[in-house]
């Protein structure tokens, strides 16, 4: 099962470096192997950037091994500097414990907690940093490291060069260091798992239990996902996008998978998705041979949303998706997912103590066309819409009667170009 998981991690690209292959391979098999990976709470929700080495966690656990989740209360505290060109802002620990709990409460749709033969478990750092004395920090852990070491870390050269780190952060290392020789002492996990840029901090923590314990572990990094184009993954003119729906609705998400290019979704298939070989190499020669009909993006879009909205609500994005494009029923959507819709689209809003304007000055207002004359072309064109209904007239009004849910008007010009009307 080992090498199996090896060649498939290697064949969806999710390796990046490992210590020494064959030693690791016969570690996994030999027995089932403690791994973890750390996830620090810097903000209040995790992010599809996040889910790269989730789901490695899950294929690892999955393959018969046994997951930690750590979830940095302590070094959340502090703040990585990689990637960075600046300094994190230093949350409060009341903000950072409520942080922790929702990362808890999200991994548990990824990870197996219940199952009897390899159940993953939690750890917070916090439990064993915060009792250590700051003079007892320096004496046990800080004097195994090499400041010249530490100073020729990627992520600290490039802040150095960049203006400078403070201590707190340049100390960042230690701290996850210190994390992989506790879980080695408490726990005998000897694999750490995380990006390619968590490397140096991951050898950092084999440094360290070789130098206190006289033992060995093992690293495996996982590539940072980038687009095609080289910008950065899991952004939108939005900004990030959120495991929480609170903070992305799942009807964004949903369109955020949709919407990948041709380009990436070969990538995101194999990084992602946790069909078959065989079924990803087919929908990614649909791709080639119909990439108009979307089905990669689609089934990828569907099995994401799925996987952490749930099924009952990927169902309820994907009915929405097709009915603003007249492939079903609008009344049939329910308002919180209607209302999540019609919020990525251009918008007007009116009192609903006015009266309505026309058609035309409505997809005027939306600033989907440049003027009215333009929106009464479409109209002469046979290429407006209001909910789905062809309008044939330059002078058609809505009216209350053509509402949905009471407040919302779906404007259609041709079969792509939307826009949304709120009563207020």
């Amino acid at each position: 099962m080992s090498s199996e998981l090896f060649a498939d991690l290697e064949w969806r690209g999710l390796l990046a470096q490992t210590t020494d292959r064959d030693s690791l391979i016969k570690e996994l098999k030999s027995a089932p192997t403690k791994f973890y990976i750390g996830f620090d709470p810097t903000a209040p929700s995790l992010h599809v950037g996040n889910l790269v080495v989730i789901l490695v966690m899950r294929r690892f656990q999955l393959a018969g091994h046994l997951p930690i989740a750590l979830v940095g209360g302590a070094t959340g505290l502090v703040g990585d500097p990689s990637g960075r060109n600046e300094e994190r802002t230093l949350n409060d620990e009341s903000v950072v414990l409520e942080w922790v709990g929702n990362i808890k409460n999200q991994l548990s749709k990824f990870l197996d907690f219940d199952t009897k033969q390899n159940p993953a478990v939690m750890a917070n750092n916090l439990v064993w940093t915060k009792p250590v004395s700051a003079l007892e920090f320096l004496r046990d852990i800080g004097k195994h490291f090499s400041v010249n070491q530490m100073l020729a870390k990627d992520s600290v050269a490039s802040r150095l060069e960049s203006g400078g780190i403070s201590y707190t952060e340049f100390s960042y290392q230690v701290l996850q260091a210190f994390d992989y020789l506790e879980l080695y002492r408490r726990d005998n996990c000897k694999l750490q798992l995380g990006g390619s840029d968590q490397w140096g901090n991951i050898v950092a923590g084999l440094d360290l239990i070789r130098k206190v314990e006289g033992g060995s572990a093992h690293a495996f990094t996982i590539p940072l996902m980038a687009k095609s184009d080289g910008s950065k993954f899991g952004k939108t003119a939005g900004g990030s996008v959120w495991l929480d729906p609170e903070m992305t609705s799942p009807y964004a998400f949903y369109q955020f998978w949709f919407n990948t290019e041709d380009a990436d979704v070969e990538k995101y298939l194999k990084v992602f998705s946790f069909k078959d070989r065989s079924e990803i190499e087919r929908l990614i020669e649909t791709v080639k041979t119909n990439p108009g009909a979307r089905e990669a993006q689609r089934e990828l879009a569907r099995e994401l949303t799925s996987m952490v909205h749930g099924a009952d609500e990927s169902a309820k994005v994907e009915a929405a998706s097709s009915a603003l494009f007249g492939q079903g029923e609008l009344n049939l959507l329910d308002e919180k997912t209607l209302a999540a819709a019609l919020s990525q689209l251009p918008k007007v809003s009116i009192s609903k103590n006015e009266a309505f304007p026309t058609w035309v000055d409505l997809l005027a207002a939306t600033g989907v066309v440049d003027s009215k004359s333009a929106a009464r072309r479409i109209v002469k064109e046979n290429g407006a819409y209001l909910n789905n209904e062809k309008i044939s007239g330059e002078d058609f009004a809505p009216t209350k009667e053509h509402l949905i849910h009471g407040r919302f008007l779906v404007l259609r010009k041709g079969k792509r170009d939307l826009a949304s009307v709120e009563v207020i």
